[in-house]
């Protein structure tokens, strides 16, 4: 038995999102378990069903933040700038 990840869309434009698991022993069945499981009440529009096994994860060391202070913009620049009476460079 394999381990299968469930995600589902409600229409419009809303994102995909994780509604729960489960086991099956091959991806028809795993479809077919997904869509009797969680969309009996038409709680989405569009589904994906992901093998566990083929997700993949990323090293929690890749997704630290290092020292990158471009990413976070305060505006704390261009407020000085402008107290200054400096025109901001384009």
């Amino acid at each position: 038995m394999k381990t299968y990840e469930v995600f589902l869309k409600r229409p419009g434009k809303d994102p995909f999102t994780h509604v729960g698991a489960l086991e099956a022993p091959d991806d028809d069945l795993a479809l077919s378990f997904a869509r009797d499981c969680y969309t009996r009440r038409s709680e989405g529009d569009q589904m994906w069903v992901v093998a566990r096994e083929d997700l993949l994860v990323a090293d929690p060391v890749e997704l630290e933040m290092a020292d990158r202070p471009h990413r976070h913009n305060d505006g704390a620049l261009l407020r000085d700038l402008r107290q200054a009476g400096d025109p901001p460079a384009s």
